[in-house]
């Protein structure tokens, strides 16, 4: 399987991020992707070369000119008022304050994020826009013909939504190459996220959308993060209607069940019948991972890989989540392992 890949993600490398009430190193940071690569490189999973430029066009078809405009020069009106430390919101825009777009850049950075983890640097743009060209890659080499590509994208994406950021995410790497896809003249795309925590972006973006059917087995949001969105009764808006479907997991459910939910996804996606799958590619569901409750071990995430290969479908993955970084790379690369077994 080709690997895209771009040592830019290195850019990004946020100091601290608010967790437990308290500011701690953050847990996405340069050394996942590292690992990753060298999981790809020891494995001889297969080839793996650099993205090219795709401009921002692609990225402004799923994403608001606006947030895309404050990602481009948000450090630089930063660091101009003498701060040289990641930027951080200190409030939100939530319910009933005006949704007014502040001038300054410290209220835009509070309107235009979700959360307070997802530190904006020096290294952002650079590092989030060569992400989105790893993905246009993959898409690239999809519609050469290849039938399975890995978009080792580092930032991650799936909980960017059309003007927002958070949880490590600021453009939504899976949504971009989707979009992508069907300009190329897909008629219908697939996006399975297998994330421990919900694609609340990506569910954001095609949510009033039936050219793209989002599926995402993720924790219970009562209870995990990022706790307002992937409930099991949102099932689409409008032309919509029918094609988000949430698998909501307890925290602890066994192995048992998450292949349950992901045998269900697969039969929709099925029965849908797309052109393409893009997945949205997070291991935080391993047993070891910090911040996250499933219990998969490294062994179930060939069987995954072996589980989505059989859809027959030409597929690009793009990587999410994943904190126990030692073993990331074995868990990563067993699902493209997997995939390319059934191929």
């Amino acid at each position: 399987m080709l690997t895209i890949y771009s040592d830019k993600h290195r850019l990004q490398h946020g100091k601290a991020e608010l967790i437990d009430g308290t500011l701690k190193p953050c847990f996405e940071n340069p050394s996942r992707a590292d690992m990753v690569l060298q999981e790809v490189r020891s494995r001889g999973l297969g080839p793996v070369i650099e993205p090219l430029a795709h401009g921002l066009e692609p990225v402004l078809r799923v994403h608001d000119a606006g947030y895309v405009e404050f990602l481009q020069t948000a450090w630089q009106r930063w660091s101009a008022m003498g701060r040289d430390y990641d930027a951080l919101p200190k409030m939100w825009q939530i319910r009933r304050l005006r949704a007014a777009i502040p001038q300054h850049v410290e209220g835009q950075l509070c309107y235009y994020s979700m959360d307070c983890g997802t530190p904006l640097t020096a290294g952002t743009w650079p590092a989030i826009t060569a992400a989105a060209d790893v993905a246009l890659t993959a898409i690239d080499q999809l519609a050469a013909g290849q039938r399975g590509v890995f978009a080792l994208t580092r930032p991650p994406g799936h909980h960017a939504a059309r003007d927002y950021c958070g949880g490590y995410c600021f453009f939504n790497n899976a949504a971009i190459a989707a979009q992508s896809l069907l300009d190329r003249g897909a008629k219908r795309v697939a996006i399975l996220d297998v994330d421990y925590h919900h694609g609340n972006g990506t569910q954001d973006i095609f949510y009033q959308r039936d050219d793209v059917l989002f599926l995402s087995i993720h924790g219970d949001p009562a209870t995990e993060y990022p706790f307002f969105l992937g409930f099991a009764d949102e099932h689409g808006e409008g032309a919509g209607l029918g094609y988000n479907y949430n698998f909501p997991l307890p925290a602890a459910s066994s192995v048992a069940l998450w292949f349950a939910a992901l045998d269900t996804a697969l039969g929709e996606i099925r029965r849908y019948a797309p052109d393409a799958l893009v997945v949205s590619l997070g291991v935080d569901t391993f047993e070891g991972d910090p911040i996250s409750r499933f219990s998969l071990a490294s062994a179930d995430f060939l069987r995954l890989g072996e589980q989505i290969g059989g859809l027959g479908l030409p597929t690009a993955f793009c990587m999410e989540g994943g904190y126990a970084v030692e073993p990331i790379g074995l868990n990563a690369v067993n699902v493209l392992d997997g995939f390319s077994m059934r191929q």
